[in-house]
């Protein structure tokens, strides 16, 4: 069974709802849970559920915020919850770390005690995107600002052999984020990258606009830090707005009361598919071990379901097998 140490004291409802969600994935899910974070916060939240004594914990003193310099608040909290869910995994006692934390403390936390898969220069966060059929895959969503072609010829392999291993495509189609579809459209950095995609194993099917990201053109979706994360930060203020105004448009008008209560189900339909709670987490990819990072804003079923797709992780040795292609 495969282990997997969540960092109940990070994200911004810790622990109440890290903790619903390692209860929910210790009941439903073919793992097991390890909770890591202050023992009495935690077994107060395990009583409310009538666990207490059933999901093993493992003390940490304290926790990085939010607004803390990464780097340093790393090497200056030794006990932080974080370091020593990481930490777990270097001591062999946990296959993979769930945290819902700051994003900077993870990913240094990662570096500083697992390194890097040999032949990465860089780990890439990688995060799914929903499609009306399936799901897109799209990397680096903020780790690298700054990236070097060999950096995206990387993020190309790690994304490929995800797909592969996590999402289950037999032969995933990798596209490489750009201005237009022509191999010398782009600035200096996609230009330079089209040719190592090109010579790569994988199944490259070249530059690949904004528009077709969510067509399905592309199971796998490659760019720097710097794109990725305005992607991800708009298309998560796009969903809400878009349902704030549909809901605002359908409470017009006696007609558009009555249709809204025919348009409900299917509109609470949509919302599920396109949350982030279906998710769970985007795995850090390149680092010596499986780390997912779940949403800051996560709640249960979110923390569930980044658990269950960091086993998948662990189950597939996704570390070992993208460090062979590496």
């Amino acid at each position: 069974m495969v282990r997997i140490a969540v960092d109940a004291m990070g994200g911004d409802f810790a622990p109440s709802e890290i903790v619903k969600g390692a209860i929910l994935a210790s009941q439903e899910l073919s793992v097991e849970v390890i909770l890591v974070g202050n023992p009495e916060k935690i077994n107060s939240e395990l009583r409310k559920y009538g666990e207490k004594g059933k999901i093993p914990i493992v003390s940490a003193s304290q926790v990085i915020e939010m607004d803390e310099a990464p780097a340093q608040a790393v090497k200056q909290k030794k006990d932080a919850s974080i370091n020593v869910a990481v930490s777990l995994v270097k001591q062999g006692k946990a296959d993979a770390v769930v945290s819902a934390g700051n994003t900077g403390a993870i990913m240094a936390a990662a570096l500083f005690k697992l390194g890097r898969i040999p032949g990465i220069e860089r780990p890439a966060i990688a995060t799914e995107f929903p499609l009306p059929s399936g799901t897109v895959l799209l990397l680096d969503m903020g780790a690298n600002v700054d990236c070097k072609p060999k950096n995206l010829e990387q993020f190309a392999i790690m994304g490929n052999h995800y797909a592969k291993q996590v999402l289950h495509i037999k032969n995933p189609r990798v596209g490489l984020l750009n201005i237009g579809e022509e191999k010398e459209k782009g600035n200096e950095l996609t230009r330079e990258t089209w040719p190592l995609l090109k010579q790569l194993p994988i199944n490259f099917i070249g530059n690949l606009e904004s528009k077709e990201i969510l067509r399905g053109k592309a199971d796998v979706v490659i760019c720097d830090g710097f794109v990725g994360n305005l992607i991800l930060k708009f298309s998560e203020s796009l969903v809400s707005s878009m349902f704030q105004i549909i809901k605002t448009e359908l409470s017009r008008g006696i007609m558009n009361k009555i249709g809204m209560a025919f348009l409900m189900p299917t509109l609470f339909r949509l919302r599920k598919k396109l949350s982030y709670d279906e998710y769970g987490g985007a795995p850090l990819l390149g680092t010596n071990g499986v780390v997912f990072k779940a949403h800051g804003r996560s709640k249960a079923l979110a923390i569930k379901n980044a658990i269950r797709e960091t086993a998948e992780a662990a189950k597939g040795n996704m570390t070992q097998k993208i460090g062979k292609k590496a």
